[in-house]
């Protein structure tokens, strides 16, 4: 990758460093004892690898499939939640946001504020997240091209955002499916932007379960170790202690026990091609 952007640091966690960025953590906040339990234990993972990340725990999956599907917390409730974690364990934490009242409610608790890629290009919500001044990360949308993350870019700037940057999830790929395009990387990072690849996503088969949403949670390792040989900044990829109970996206997230040895080949990878 020939471009060098300058470097994004969000705490301990830097985009263009010397190791990858990682955002890691469940779908969903299934109980306060759940994600109490996974950040710690994701937190006693990386601390052994040597590797800061970004906790990350929806409070809201305002998108579900079907209207039987388990949602979550109110913005109140899940973002104190998260932010009372980040401070206890001293790591910054992500969420997304729907819509410019969660911005302004995640914006008292939370470091980096995740706009959902079906919200990419919403102007409100992208003005409301670049004006909390915190770290904003988009979610490039399903049905954009790459270099159309531009005038997302154009709006964040506008409205004042210092800080972002984008997340690469798969393009849509005929009914139910995704394609990771790994030449996306480049184009965002040549475009001038840090970019990081949800392995988690990319695997989906959207609605592929009918009223649920399938995938293929072997291959989201595949995929992040591909990425990374391309010169993404990080990888994003949800993590479940069980994820066949899970309540959300259980089909996507990667089994707690596996993450050291995937961690281990994110590092040697990310050094390889630094």
């Amino acid at each position: 990758m020939s471009t060098r952007l300058k470097p994004l640091r969000i705490g301990p966690v830097t985009l263009g460093g010397k190791t990858p960025a990682l955002i890691l953590g469940p779908c969903v906040i299934e109980s306060d004892k759940f994600v109490r339990r996974m950040a710690r234990r994701i937190g006693e993972i990386c601390a052994a690898e040597n590797l800061p990340f970004i906790f990350k725990a929806s409070f809201d999956k305002a998108n579900r499939t079907s209207v039987r599907s388990y949602r979550g917390l109110s913005a109140r409730e899940g973002c104190a939640l998260l932010g009372e974690i980040g401070r206890e364990l001293q790591m910054p934490v992500t969420t997304d946001i729907h819509s410019p009242n969660d911005a302004a409610v995640a914006a008292e608790y939370i470091d980096v504020l995740q706009i959902p890629a079906f919200l990419c290009r919403q102007t409100d919500l992208i003005r409301a997240a670049a004006e909390t001044g915190r770290v904003v990360n988009v979610k490039k949308g399903q049905f954009l091209a790459p270099w159309d993350v531009r005038n997302i870019a154009e709006k964040l700037t506008a409205f004042g955002a210092t800080k972002f940057f984008f997340t690469e999830r798969g393009t849509t790929f005929g009914y139910n499916n995704l394609v990771a395009d790994m030449r996306s990387l480049a184009w965002i990072r040549d475009a001038g932007y840090h970019v990081v690849f949800d392995a988690t996503h990319s695997v989906q088969r959207p609605g592929g379960a009918g009223d649920s949403t399938s995938g293929d949670a072997a291959l989201a390792p595949v995929l992040a170790r591909a990425a990374l040989a391309a010169g993404c900044d990080g990888i994003f990829m949800e993590v479940h202690e069980n994820p066949a109970r899970a309540l959300s996206d259980g089909p996507n997230q990667i089994p707690l026990k596996n993450l050291p040895k995937h961690l281990r080949m994110f590092k040697a990878i990310h050094a390889a091609v630094s």
